[in-house]
C-alpha cells in the first residue's frame, strides 16, 4: 500500500536547552487521531523496502511493505537499527546526549539476527561473556559485564526481575544495556553495567494482527502472535504468544522447548492520566548440554552429548504483573508509578563427563530454586527553569522485597526426588534517589545524582553433608546502606556531536547473589573464622569514562567511542574454599581498563549497521594470595566485536550478516584470579535474507554459523564445563500481517 513519508528535523536536543519541557503521557484524543499518519510514516520508513527520501514536505511511495505502526515510542524514526532513548525515566535525555556507554539493540536487530535466546545475542555484544552454572550457581542465563558479574542486574522495563531463569526475545521491543557502574539508576551490584528488556506494550495508534511461522533443521519450530486491538480510542490490549521447540544443533537429543505469553493493556484515563498493565508467563522445559571438557589443556571438539537423556531436565518458569500509572501533573511535572509481583522457578538435574585422578565418570548436579520480586518505584519528572538554567530533576523512591528458597535433588538410578528446602534467603530493601540534569548554555550539560539503598539482609542454611563434609545449620542477617553517584558533564559545541566525561560508582553486598547460597568464591555468604558474617563490608566500584558520540546522517546514525576504567575494591574473596562459607574478607582489589566503539542506525539509504569493538585489559591488584596479584579477571575477553549489517538491494528484498568475534578466554571463580584453563578466539559468521511477497506476507532466511565453526562460550574454572557454541543452522520464517 502507498506509504507515508516525513522526513524529521536535523535539529537537536540543543535547540531545546534553555526551554523546559516534558514528555505528554497523553495529549487530546483529536491529537491522538492526527498523529496515525505520523505514527504509521515514522514506522514504515524502518520497514522493508523503504527508501529514503529527503524531503520535507509529506511525500507518498508505493512500496508494498507492512503498514503496521511502530509502537516502540523509543525507536530512532527511518532508522530500523537505531534508538532515539532509552526506556528509563531516569535517563532523561536521548542516547546521544546522555554521558555513558548505552548499546540499544532495536527490535529490527534483533528479528533480523534470527536469535531467539536472550542469552545468545547478549553474549554476542562486545565486553560481555557468559558464565557457567556450577559450585554455587544455578543452571540459567548469567551475564557478565567488562568483567563483573551482572546475572542479577537484569531488568524488564526498569524493574528488577526475580531470578535466575534462561530468558527468550519474543515479547521484547528493545534491548539496553548500560555499560559501567550504575548503582544509582539500579541500585545494588550493576558492577560492570545492567540489561533491561523493554517489553512490548499495548497500543492506543492502530489495530494488528501479525503471526509467524518457521522451521528449520535440528527439529527447529517456532510460532508467534502479535495482536494490538484498540476497545476504544482510550482502551487498547495487546498479545503475544509464543511455542517453539529445537534440537541442540548436532547435539541431539539435547534440545529446547519454549512457550510464552505477554498479555498488556493501557488505559488513558483522561488527558493526564493513563494506567497500564501486563502479565508475563514464561516456560522452558530443557534437555541440558553441559558441552564438552577440557583434554590436555583444549576444548574436546569430539565429545557429543554428555547427559543422561533419561534423567537430566532444566526447566524454568516465570509468572510476572506489573502496573504503571502516569500522570501529567503540570506542564512541568510528571509522576510515574511502577509495581511489580513476580515469580520465577528454577530446576534442573544435569549430567556430564569428569575426569579425575585419570578417571572418567558421570558428574550429576542438581538444584531448586523459587524467587519472588515484589517491587514498587515512585518517580517525580521534573522539568523546570530554575536560576535562569533547565534544570530536568528526577526524584524517587524504591522499595523491594526478594525471596528466594533452595533445595536440590537426590538421583537414584534415572529418577531424582527433590529435597526439603536447604536455604531461605530474603532481602529487602529501601532506596532514595534524586538526579538533575542542568542545562549551563547551548554547549554544557551537567548530569548529577546521588542514591541511598538501606537494607535488609537474611539467610537461612540447612544443615547437610556437603562436598567438605557436614556444614552445621546456620542463619545470618544484618542491614546496612549503601550510598552511590554519579556526575557526567557533556560538552557540545558541534551541531552534531560532543564530548563526555563521567564519574560513577557501584556497591555489591556479602551474599548479594541469591543462587550462590553459601558458597563464599561464588557470590554467596562469607563470614570470618568466628562466624562473624556482618563483618564483610560492601564492596565498592568506580568508573572513569571518557568519550564522544555523534548524531549524523540526519540522526539516522550514531557513532560513539569511549575509554573507561573500572576498579574494583574492598573484593569479598574466596579464600581457600570457595563452597563454603569461610573467605577473606574485602581483602581483594581489581582494575579493568579499555575502550569501545559504537556504530548503530543507517550508514547509507539502502545500508543499515549495528557496530561494537571492546578492546579491554583486566588486572588483580591485591588479593590474600600474593600469587594472584598481577593475574587477568576470570570470565574475561580481552577483544570482542560484533557486526551487523543489513542491505536494501531493491524495494522487496533485503539481505545482511553478522559476525561475531572474541579472543581467548581464561577460565575462573568472578573476582579471582583466572586459571591456567581457556577458551580459544573464535569468530562466527551468520547470514540473513528477507523478502516482501505482498504488502502482508514476507518471507525470512536465516543461516547460523554459517562455516560450521567449532567455538566455546564459557568455561568452568576446572575445565569440566565447556559451552559449545551451536553449530550450523539454518530455518526459514513466514510472517503475515492479517
Amino acid at each position: 500500500m502507498p506509504e507515508l513519508r516525513s522526513t524529521p528535523s536535523m535539529k537537536n536536543d540543543h535547540s531545546l536547552k534553555n526551554k523546559p519541557m516534558i514528555a505528554s503521557a497523553k495529549t487530546s484524543k483529536t491529537f491522538i487521531n492526527g498523529s496515525l499518519a505520523f505514527a504509521i510514516s515514522t514506522a514504515l520508513i524502518a520497514n522493508v523496502g523503504a527508501e529514503e527520501v529527503n524531503l520535507d514536505a509529506l511525500v507518498v511511495e508505493d512500496t508494498g511493505t507492512l503498514s503496521t505502526v511502530d509502537t516502540n515510542p523509543y525507536a530512532q524514526p527511518g532508522a530500523s537499527y537505531k534508538a532515539k532513548k532509552v526506556s528509563d525515566a531516569k535517563r532523561t535525555r536521548d542516547i546521544a546526549d546522555t554521558p555513558s556507554t548505552l548499546t540499544v539493540l532495536t527490535k529490527d536487530a534483533i528479528d533480523d539476527s534470527g536469535k531467539t535466546e536472550l542469552k545468545d545475542i547478549l553474549s554476542a555484544q562486545p565486553g560481555i561473556t557468559l558464565g557457567t552454572g556450577e559450585g554455587g550457581n544455578s543452571f540459567g542465563d548469567r551475564y557478565i559485564i567488562r568483567g563483573y558479574e551482572a546475572r542479577s542486574d537484569v531488568f524488564t522495563d526498569g524493574l528488577r526481575e526475580p531470578g535466575l531463569i534462561s530468558r527468550d526475545t519474543f515479547a521484547i521491543e528493545q534491548l539496553e544495556i548500560s555499560k559501567g557502574p550504575s548503582s544509582t539508576f539500579a541500585g545494588r551490584g550493576s558492577t560492570g553495567g545492567a540489561i533491561n528488556s523493554v517489553t512490548k506494550k499495548a497500543s492506543l495508534e492502530e489495530d494488528f494482527l501479525k503471526v509467524s511461522g518457521g522451521l528449520g533443521s535440528d527439529n527447529y519450530q517456532r510460532y508467534t502472535i502479535d495482536g494490538n486491538k484498540m476497545v476504544t480510542e482510550d482502551l487498547a490490549i495487546r498479545a503475544n504468544l509464543l511455542y517453539g521447540e529445537t534440537d541442540v544443533p548436532d547435539r541431539a537429543p539435547a534440545g529446547e522447548k519454549r512457550m510464552g505469553a505477554l498479555l498488556s493493556t493501557v488505559y488513558q484515563a483522561t488527558d493526564e492520566a493513563k494506567i497500564s498493565a501486563d502479565y508475563y508467563h514464561y516456560e522452558s522445559d530443557d534437555t541440558p548440554d553441559l558441552g564438552t571438557r577440557l583434554v590436555d589443556g583444549e576444548p574436546n571438539a569430539e565429545q557429543g552429548y554428555p547427559g543422561n537423556e533419561d534423567l537430566d531436565f532444566l526447566q524454568s518458569k516465570a509468572d510476572i504483573v506489573t502496573a504503571t500509572l502516569d500522570l501529567e501533573l503540570s506542564d512541568e511535572v510528571r509522576f510515574e508509578n511502577k509495581s511489580r509481583f513476580g515469580v520465577t522457578k528454577n530446576d534442573y538435574v544435569a549430567t556430564t563427563l569428569s575426569v579425575r585422578n585419570g578417571v572418567t565418570s558421570d558428574r550429576t548436579f542438581t538444584g531448586s530454586q523459587e524467587n519472588q520480586y515484589i517491587g514498587n518505584q515512585t518517580n517525580f519528572i521534573i522539568d523546570t527553569e530554575l536560576g535562569g538554567r533547565r534544570h530536568t530533576i528526577i526524584t524517587g523512591i524504591e522499595l523491594a522485597n526478594e525471596e528466594s528458597q533452595s533445595a536440590t535433588y537426590t538421583v537414584s538410578g534415572n529418577s531424582a526426588t527433590k529435597n526439603d528446602i536447604a536455604s531461605d534467603y530474603e532481602l529487602n530493601t529501601a532506596s532514595l534517589y534524586i538526579m538533575d540534569t542542568v542545562t549551563i548554555n547551548d554547549d554544557w550539560e551537567i548530569f548529577a545524582g546521588l542514591r541511598y539503598d538501606y537494607f535488609q539482609y537474611e539467610l537461612w542454611l540447612a544443615e547437610s553433608v556437603g562436598r567438605r563434609g557436614v556444614t552445621p545449620e546456620s542463619s545470618y542477617d544484618y542491614s546496612d546502606g549503601l550510598l552511590n553517584g554519579h556526575i557526567g558533564i557533556v560538552y557540545s559545541p558541534w551541531e552534531n556531536g560532543n564530548i563526555y566525561a563521567n564519574w560513577s560508582t557501584s556497591s555489591n553486598i556479602n551474599g548479594g547473589e541469591s543462587d550462590a547460597k553459601g558458597s563464599c568464591g561464588y557470590g554467596g555468604v562469607c563470614s570470618d573464622a568466628d562466624g562473624n558474617y556482618k563483618s564483610a563490608e560492601p564492596e565498592q566500584t568506580t568508573n572513569l569514562e571518557l568519550g564522544t558520540k555523534w548524531n549524523v546522517m540526519d540522526e539516522k546514525l550514531l557513532l560513539t567511542a569511549a575509554i573507561f576504567q573500572i576498579t574494583k575494591d574492598d573484593v569479598i574473596e574466596g579464600g581457600n574454599d570457595s563452597y563454603t562459607t569461610g573467605g577473606s574478607l574485602n581483602t581483594g582489589k581489581n582494575r579493568v581498563r579499555g575502550v569501545e566503539f559504537g556504530v548503530s542506525g543507517n550508514l547509507t539509504d539502502k545500508l543499515s549497521a549495528q557496530f561494537g569493538l571492546a578492546l579491554m585489559d583486566s588486572e588483580t591488584l591485591e588479593s590474600y594470595d600474593a600469587d594472584s596479584i598481577g593475574d587477568p579477571k576470570a570470565n574475561f575477553a580481552n577483544e570482542s566485536a560484533n557486526l551487523q549489517l543489513r542491505y536494501q538491494v531493491m524495494p522487496k528484498f533485503a539481505f545482511g550478516g553478522n559476525v561475531t568475534y572474541s579472543s581467548e578466554m581464561y577460565g575462573g571463580q568472578p573476582d579471582a584470579g583466572a586459571t591456567d584453563n581457556k577458551l580459544p578466539s573464535y569468530a562466527a559468521y551468520d547470514l540473513f535474507a528477507s523478502y516482501q511477497v505482498t504488502s502482508k506476507f514476507e518471507i525470512q532466511a536465516n543461516v547460523q554459523n554459517v562455516t560450521d565453526e567449532d567455538y566455546y562460550t564459557a568455561l568452568y574454572r576446572g575445565g569440566s564445563i565447556v559451552y559449545v557454541g551451536d553449530a550450523r543452522t539454518a530455518n526459514v520464517t513466514l510472517n503475515y500481517q492479517f
